[in-house]
């Protein structure tokens, strides 16, 4: 794959030589696209004077950029969502290994490894029309694949990474034969082809083009928090299940980062993800994208996931989720869900 430069957008023109020798820099390729990140940013900058020149881009963009820099690459730091994709990273000798007291105590054991870590989770629930469908009709993900939900089930595509990493948590609780098995149930009750992303899925099944349909809890927190009246009205059809709540907890999924190997500003790179860990930026995480703080402790104010409601997490480690997200691939190819 060749890099195109023009699929990369830049904050910062480019980094300068003058900025590998200056110890108050920091240079970020980040795939997070939230444009409430700004505000982590500035506080880091307010708080250790450091500066951040920012290079953002799609996950595989900036891999393969990074990649082809090799040693001569000005980027300190990597940040991405999905654990496959961190763990995509980690395969390609990109990241390097990061011991801090800081980063050890404050994140789980079960959201990190040994050279990157979870700054934040989101959900992965289940939407169903409260008008055709009751909650307890859908209460895991099992469910989905039954036969009395044929024709009643929406989904974006299944290779994206969000739906291979719920496969791949379904592979290491359950086994190869059960993932498929529900894989090709879930395929019969589709009401549709998948398509769109996260939000078409619960504007559809408001719409009534289908009645159930997965997401990632930030999209529906981000439409509970709207004051449009048209998404207002939407989520007034819409209801909300925390799946698997009596066996494994629900599927999370996370936003995370790493020090790249040949990061010319190593400890500034620790020193930024460490304050990503910080009650401050968890805050930022939560009230700025309605993502969950990966550290426990922290308390946030967030009315829609407090509406939402306290749920039971699956506590599967991160890294079992890139473990089997080839294997997911080959069984979602298997049975059509693509």
């Amino acid at each position: 794959m060749k890099f195109k430069p023009s699929l990369i957008a830049l904050s910062v023109l480019s980094f300068s030589a003058s900025a590998h020798a200056e110890d108050k820099v920091l240079n970020l390729y980040s795939a997070r696209h939230y444009q409430t990140d700004e505000a982590l940013y500035a506080d880091f900058t307010r708080d250790t004077g450091i500066k951040i020149n920012r290079i953002e881009g799609k996950e595989d963009e900036l891999l393969e950029r990074i990649r082809n820099e090799g040693a001569n690459s000005p980027a300190d730091v990597l940040l991405t969502v999905d654990a496959a994709r961190l763990a995509k990273a980690h395969e390609l000798g990109l990241f390097v290994p990061v011991r801090s007291k800081v980063l050890e105590a404050r994140i789980p054991a079960h959201l990190r490894t040994e050279d990157w870590f979870s700054f934040s989770t989101r959900a992965r629930v289940i939407v169903y029309n409260k008008d055709s469908v009751t909650p307890d009709s859908v209460r895991n993900y099992e469910d989905l694949a039954r036969p009395a939900l044929k024709g009643k089930v929406c989904s974006r595509s299944g290779s994206h990474p969000y739906n291979l990493s719920l496969g791949a948590a379904i592979i290491a609780h359950q086994g190869e034969a059960k993932a498929e098995e529900w894989a090709r149930g879930l395929v019969a009750n589709f009401a549709r082809s998948p398509k769109g992303g996260d939000t078409d899925q619960i504007k559809a099944v408001a719409a009534g083009e289908c009645q159930v349909a997965l997401t990632n809890t930030y999209y529906v927190a981000r439409l509970m928090r709207s004051t449009k009246p048209d998404e207002v009205k939407l989520m007034e059809k819409v209801g909300v299940v925390w799946p698997n709540q009596a066996t494994t907890g629900t599927h999370i999924n996370v936003s995370g980062g790493g020090v790249l190997k040949h990061a010319p500003h190593r400890e500034a790179g620790i020193k930024f993800l460490e304050y990503l860990a910080s009650d401050k930026a968890q805050r930022y995480f939560a009230d700025g994208n309605n993502e969950w703080p990966a550290v426990e402790q922290v308390k946030v104010v967030n009315p829609a996931l407090d509406a939402l409601g306290k749920f039971k997490a699956d506590a599967l480690p991160v890294r079992n989720l890139a473990m089997y997200q080839v294997k997911a691939q080959m069984i979602y190819d298997r049975t059509g869900y693509r």
